[in-house]
């Protein structure tokens, strides 16, 4: 049957009409018939497929569905109705497909219908029940087989309950190094050596601490770089610091306060860089303070951390995992994958930290990673 224009619109208006007042049989016959003279478009495919499921005809709501899809695959409500469809079949896993690409869209949208943004928060909860009724079945079928951590943080990433967080350095970046976020202290053998130290170390800083004006803060501005204050800590003294190393270079009248921390350190391989490294200080967190999440800048050294004063209220996290600082014991980690650090006490936190190699790179690499800041650093070559 042919329609014109005008008999197209009244019999779209009519079906709109019947299905609104709870009519689907109705509504559905309308729409059907502008089907079937050719005279549809995405809103009649939609209409169809809501009449069908007036009549809880999921089949033929799933083909009108199919149909706008195929000509309009960001529809959200086409793609929240497809998902409906295949939860009530059974299929979890190919509803939560379609209910995510509809969450996707609508957060890119600038603003929803109410109706709509009520949908998007239901097929979220429903997506949510998916996951971890699907987990569940998964770790039945895994058993009580021992896993590894790694396989286990695959779960949590596969699952959404965890970011996937890469390296992100700000200055230089060394290909084909694993994005591993916190180090096990049992991969090196000069950790006991310096936790052994702790106690000494602790004792030292405590001298410094009775001393005025020692401790500098983190950020100062510099007259021949341009200046930017980080979340506020540019000459902020609630984040401040006493070096042995800076720039490289040693700081001879810090290494004489504190010579076991000096020694100590030493046991490890400092990553020794020219102007950029090592880097061993003192690193003092106030009460109430916070780093801001930052990347670092060079991915061939790994940054440690060795608490000496830890108040309770301190937390520090990397990537998508949050450790405590424990005194005496070593966490490191990969500051060029986010990371940012708190105080929420009331308390000074103070940590000390220094810069090693990546134990991935060769003797050679590091050589080639030295002799190429040498070049960046050192004076112009002459013409």
């Amino acid at each position: 049957m042919q329609l014109d224009r005008a008999q197209a619109e009244q019999l779209a208006r009519a079906g709109a009409a019947a299905l609104q007042a709870g009519r689907a049989g109705e509504a559905k016959a309308s729409f059907e018939r502008l089907v079937a003279a050719g005279q549809v478009n995405a809103q009649i495919w939609l209409l169809l497929a809501h009449s069908c499921r007036g009549l809880d005809d999921r089949a033929g709501e799933e083909k009108a569905l199919d149909a706008l899809l195929r000509d309009d695959p960001s529809n959200v409500r086409a793609l929240i109705m497809k998902g409906d469809c295949r939860q009530v079949s059974g299929d979890d896993r190919a509803a939560s497909s379609f209910y995510g690409s509809a969450a996707k869209l609508a957060a890119r949208m600038p603003s929803l219908p109410p109706d709509l943004k009520a949908e998007v928060e239901r097929i979220e909860e429903v997506s949510q029940a998916n996951a971890a009724r699907f987990r569940r079945q998964l770790e039945t079928q895994l058993g009580d087989a021992p896993h590894s951590d790694r396989f286990r943080e695959s779960l949590a990433l596969m699952f959404g309950e965890k970011e996937i967080f890469l390296q992100k350095p700000s200055a230089y970046y060394f290909p084909g190094l694993p994005h591993i976020q916190f180090y096990a202290r049992e991969e090196f053998p000069w950790v006991g050596a310096v936790e052994a130290a702790a106690g000494a170390m602790r004792a030292e800083l405590e001298a410094l601490l009775r001393e005025e004006g020692l401790f500098r803060p983190y950020l100062e501005a510099s007259k021949d770089r341009p200046n930017y204050d980080f979340h506020g800590m540019l000459g902020n003294p609630d984040w401040s610091t006493l070096h042995l190393y800076e720039n490289g270079g040693r700081i001879e009248a810090n290494v004489a306060r504190c010579p076991r921390t000096f020694a100590a350190v030493s046991e490890a391989p400092l990553c020794h860089i020219t102007t950029r490294a090592p880097s061993v200080l003192f690193s003092l967190l106030r009460g109430g303070a916070r780093i801001a999440p930052h990347h670092g800048m060079i991915n061939t050294r790994l940054i440690c951390h060795l608490p000496l004063i830890v108040p309770p209220g301190c937390g520090f996290r990397v990537g998508n995992e949050v450790r405590q600082w424990e005194e005496g014991k070593l966490l490191i980690f990969d500051d060029t994958i986010e990371h940012e650090a708190w105080n929420d006490s009331d308390e000074d936190r103070v940590v000390l930290i220094f810069d090693v190699w990546r134990p991935e790179l060769s003797e050679s690499e590091r050589r080639s990673v030295a002799a190429m800041f040498e070049a960046i650093d050192g004076p112009p070559a002459q013409s």
